[in-house]
């Protein structure tokens, strides 16, 4: 085994300077569905793939959590971490509202769960969170999507994939994506992105999707109906 044993703790670097555990748990990030953040003038997207079950409520999004009233998160990865660490920044952003009578910003809490994240490659007994993270939200600042991961890098984007196929997808994102362009483009891109490999571009049966807006600066949930009028225009979008 190449490892040789190096991998039994991310306290331990390997001769070649690596830590076997992160690589492991970005492998994991890499083996969940896609998600995406896209940034616009007007706000921004956050979208998942989900694949539900034939009985499962199909109304509740698991990969898609609101942090902030104005501060979403989208999650690849291994989604019970996730949960944890969206209630870590749920907390983070209540305190920091409490002390500063402000609303927390978008970057000040990626890096408080990069932070969080990095905590977990230096101590023997745990292991790094198997989740990626897209934080996107609208503050004083403006519009802003970060991307966090299980070894702590925490990294800006205008619009970003993560999981599996997710390499293609942002290939697919830099040839379609343009800074000036509509939110409603936007969820348009986004549907298109997560249905790159399928039949039916236009299919939004495995796709959730959130929004801030610039406007109301305020998390919402984008229904289903929206989600079909916004998947008419998905096939503008291509591959080639």
């Amino acid at each position: 085994m190449a490892s040789r044993g190096y991998d039994m703790t991310p306290t331990m670097y390997s001769p070649d300077g690596r830590i076997y555990q992160v690589e492991y748990a970005i492998e994991t990030v890499k083996r969940g569905t896609l998600a995406l953040g896209i940034r616009t003038k007007e706000g921004v997207i956050m979208a998942v793939e989900e694949k539900p079950r034939a009985l499962q409520t199909s109304n509740v999004t698991q990969k898609i959590f609101q942090v902030d009233f104005h501060i979403g998160v989208a999650a690849a990865g291994y989604i019970p971490d996730a949960r944890v660490q969206v209630d870590n920044a749920r907390l983070f952003s209540q305190g920091n509202k409490m002390t500063y009578d402000e609303a927390v910003e978008v970057e000040t809490v990626a890096k408080h769960l990069a932070d969080q994240s990095h905590q977990f490659t230096q101590y023997s007994g745990v292991r790094p969170n198997g989740v990626a993270l897209i934080i996107a939200g609208v503050d004083q600042k403006g519009e802003s999507i970060f991307v966090t991961d299980p070894s702590g890098t925490f990294v800006q984007y205008a619009a970003i994939a993560i999981g599996a196929g997710s390499d293609d997808v942002n290939a697919f994102l830099e040839k379609n994506y343009n800074s000036d362009m509509s939110l409603e483009d936007a969820a348009s891109l986004a549907i298109a992105a997560i249905n790159l490999k399928a039949e039916q571009k236009e299919g939004t049966e495995n796709v959730k999707m959130a929004m801030v807006t610039s406007k109301q600066k305020v998390f919402e949930k984008i229904s289903d109906s929206d989600l079909k009028n916004y998947s008419q225009n998905a096939s503008k979008f291509s591959a080639e």
